[in-house]
């Protein structure tokens, strides 16, 4: 009876975390965007870094929030937001609607990512919260796949890649509903609402500050790939851009697998560990992308990135989670703060690939990024 409890209410769950991979529909829009309007790498790029922005933003006052009216709400707000996101599109397509457009997809993802995971835990035991987030994540990465192919069947199909915003506009309404009627019985705060210093004094935790930073890494990697993966298969191989998104889905697909196996293996064996295992890859790929031109050794180097990247979040989340569970919603829109690297990195890998008038560019930031991780590595528990 228990268990049927429990399955029921996370279920919903998962199925937000689904919503919550609307967020990486990004990669594959921007790639678009740019196209459509004749826009430099650097311009491009802002369009991603609108949406995560707001991770810095709007992560501390969410966290805040969740102490006010609850976490499940809190997500349900963002899901709503989401929604409203992928409707600015449909009203009118131009670049200044899309800038408002990711703004607002950022705005309701930070939300939901602070809010969620915190959910998350008040439906599985403890002991079990790093697998159940990467199970999380593992549904997150299926839409983050799913986004480029829907783009590309939508252009076969209808010659309008932007049918994908509708699609993704349904499924956010149900699971808004879906939650709205559910109930999760949550853990009771004193009533009082953290200050914003209280929030960053957390920083001071040395510790704390250094997995701040690699989830900002992580992020990076992630979003900089999606962003950056079909620019260099048209680059190096020749590619139009149709047939180059599926660089993006293969990223994620792999992602996807990642996560999933790692849903199995992070119940077993100690993360800190496995994140090791998982930074050898991502080094070795991204190390690749600076010298590999044919088509196949680029798949397998973005293919590689995506798997061992699919469980460095779970990893550092629940780590941080742990090192302060009296402030867990507090720690929580730290970390998702750390999401702002979505925004700051590929920003810097667009100026630097303008730059040098290369993606050689861009892969340099991913490199940076990646020597960060291991850096961070010793420090884990």
């Amino acid at each position: 009876m228990k268990q049927t409890k429990s399955l029921t209410l996370l279920v919903p769950v998962m199925f937000t975390f689904f919503t919550m991979g609307f967020v990486d529909l990004v990669g594959i829009a921007t790639n678009y965007v740019k196209e459509d309007f004749t826009l430099s790498d650097t311009m491009a790029n802002l369009l991603p870094s609108m949406v995560f922005l707001w991770f810095l933003i709007c992560s501390v006052p969410t966290g805040m929030l969740m102490n006010k009216i609850g976490r499940r709400k809190t997500v349900i707000i963002s899901v709503l937001v989401t929604f409203l996101s992928l409707l600015v599109p449909l009203i009118e397509y131009n670049y200044s609607m899309m800038l408002i457009s990711f703004a607002l997809l950022g705005i309701g993802n930070a939300m939901m990512q602070v809010s969620l995971n915190p959910l998350l835990s008040n439906v599985v035991s403890g002991h079990l919260l790093a697998s159940s987030l990467t199970l999380g994540q593992f549904f997150k990465a299926i839409a983050s796949f799913l986004a480029p192919i829907i783009t590309a069947w939508a252009v076969v199909e209808f010659g309008n890649w932007r049918m994908l915003y509708p699609i993704f506009a349904s499924i956010s309404l149900i699971a808004a509903f879906w939650l709205l009627f559910t109930s999760v019985e949550e853990q009771k705060t004193d009533g009082k609402t953290s200050t914003f210093s209280q929030c960053f004094s957390l920083l001071g935790n040395q510790s704390i500050l250094m997995l701040f930073i690699g989830i900002m890494c992580h992020v990076g990697i992630d979003v900089g790939i999606n962003t950056t993966a079909p620019k260099i298969l048209m680059e190096r191989t020749g590619m139009t851009l149709a047939d180059a998104g599926y660089a993006t889905s293969l990223y994620f697909l792999c992602r996807t697998i990642g996560c999933f196996g790692g849903a199995f293996i992070l119940a077993r064996f100690a993360p800190r560990k496995f994140f090791l295992i998982s930074i050898v890859g991502v080094a070795l790929a991204i190390g690749g992308l600076l010298v590999v031109d044919k088509l196949l050794y680029i798949y397998l180097c973005i293919g590689l990135i995506g798997f061992g990247n699919s469980n460095l979040f779970s990893i550092l989340f629940s780590q941080a989670f742990q090192l302060q569970p009296k402030n867990s919603n507090e720690v929580s829109g730290l970390m998702m703060m750390g999401i702002f690297g979505g925004a700051v990195l590929p920003l810097l890998m667009g100026i630097t690939s303008d730059a040098i008038g290369s993606q050689l560019g861009a892969v340099i930031i991913l490199v940076i990024c990646t020597v960060y991780l291991f850096i961070l590595y010793p420090k884990l528990k």
